[in-house]
């Protein structure tokens, strides 16, 4: 079997350095992080390579033994829109060049894109280095096309066809769940023998289910209470607007119920989505407290101190937040959709609800309020269940896919090209 001993990883839209929640930093983030972390204890270096977005960024940053991370000069040296990110690809790509001949070792291995705009930066570096490309989606403009609300903008026609033109390019493919691998070849045409399936992990050190009483009291929690908690970007694919709804509605129905709900993240995307307006719209004010997105160590405090966390999501390739949550020992309840169908178990680590209408999401809230020793079975379940989902199982899996795609490279210089008749 080929050696990998170096990687080069694309994240050009997004920094794994950034604080998830906030803007477009989410579980991607933490994704390749966590992924570049476990792969450097296998012994493989990893670069990570990301556009930078502050003069004040170091040109380079080692957040982990074995990872260094690239902020790549292109563009003003300031967050932008990253449906302007395509007008950059070529200065990127000619930024990375610039950074590999500038390296001692000269090569890698391996390159590993994340999300289209990375993955088509990926195909020119690919022939540029002669070097094969894994590209994971994570999310995909046909699957969010087809889940539009009345009045949201669209996915663009640009995005699809640079999705299509990855699919093809690229050596292998990665999917986080086997219903994201199923929408690669029914959207896009991709060769299921092409396409392997990494389910994102979790970090077992920090995400962990002991002293739950301790931090529901020092988030000044009461045992009486039933504490929900939703964590993510605040933006309507997320489902905000739909647990409020929820909310309001268990309220109005049980209002001997003495609920708490905690909202952490920030404001992503269409600015015209107005939480605080929402919330007050509900009349939850004295109900609903908001934060700013957190460090890890907090998100797993606030997650030990929730009876519920409630991802109402239209869509999730993964959804890392109900695997986190349920490694804390908490239930989920979450939305019958992409890879949180696969990340909760029903029934029997949480909750999976059809569609967005409130009531349903008040019928579910209102069963697991009802039924504490059930909740407290699914928590206990949740938590074994996680013991497996390490982010070196992660690492192990796209290991494989790495040596496959180095090997089917490989195989097809050695196959001679069959002259036309």
């Amino acid at each position: 079997m080929t050696l990998i001993r170096r990687v080069a990883l694309l994240s050009l839209h997004t920094s794994p350095m950034e604080q998830p929640g906030s803007g477009d930093a989410g579980g991607m983030n933490v994704y390749i992080r966590e992924l570049a972390s476990a792969l450097a204890e296998t012994g493989v270096e990893v670069e990570i390579f990301t556009r930078s977005t502050s003069a004040k960024q170091a040109a380079v940053e080692h957040p982990d033994p074995g990872v260094c991370v690239h902020n790549v000069l292109a563009g003003p040296p300031r967050k932008i829109p990253k449906e302007e990110l395509p007008g950059l690809l070529h200065h990127m790509v000619a930024e990375i060049e610039q950074i590999r001949q500038r390296q001692p070792h000269g090569r890698y291995d391996v390159i590993h894109s994340h999300y289209w705009v990375s993955g088509i930066a990926g195909l020119e570096l690919s022939e540029l280095w002669g070097v094969p490309l894994v590209h994971t989606m994570h999310t995909m403009a046909k699957v969010k096309n087809l889940l539009l609300e009345s009045g949201e903008q669209p996915e663009p026609r640009r995005r699809e066809e640079g999705e299509h033109r990855i699919v093809d390019g690229a050596a292998r493919l990665i999917a986080n769940t086997t219903a994201e691998a199923e929408e690669l070849v029914s959207h896009y045409d991709a060769d299921y023998d092409r396409i392997d399936v990494a389910p994102p992990g979790v970090d077992l050190s920090t995400f962990t289910p002991a002293f739950r009483a301790r931090s529901r009291a020092e988030r000044g929690v009461s045992p009486e209470t039933f504490h929900l908690v939703f964590a993510g970007r605040i933006q309507r694919l997320k489902g905000p607007q739909v647990l409020l709804k929820a909310a309001a509605l268990l309220r109005a129905r049980r209002p001997e119920i003495d609920l708490r709900l905690t909202i952490l993240g920030a404001l992503s995307g269409n600015k015209d989505f107005n939480l605080r307006h929402l919330i007050a719209e509900s009349g939850m004010d004295d109900v609903v407290t908001h934060l700013p997105p957190v460090s890890a160590a907090d998100l797993a405090s606030w997650f030990r101190a929730a009876d519920v966390v409630v991802m109402p999501s239209y869509s999730e390739s993964f959804g890392l937040v109900a695997i986190e949550a349920q490694a804390c020992g908490t239930p989920v309840v979450g939305t019958r959709v992409g890879g949180l169908s696969r990340a909760i178990c029903h029934g029997r680590t949480g909750l999976l609800v059809d569609g967005h209408h409130a009531k349903d999401w008040a019928d579910a809230l209102e069963a697991m309020y009802d039924d504490p020793d059930t909740r407290a079975d699914m928590g206990r379940a949740a938590a074994i269940r996680a013991e497996n989902l390490g982010w070196n199982r992660t690492a192990a899996i796209t290991l494989e896919t790495y040596h496959a795609a180095v090997e089917q490279q490989l195989a097809s210089r050695l196959i001679p090209a069959v002259p036309a008749p």
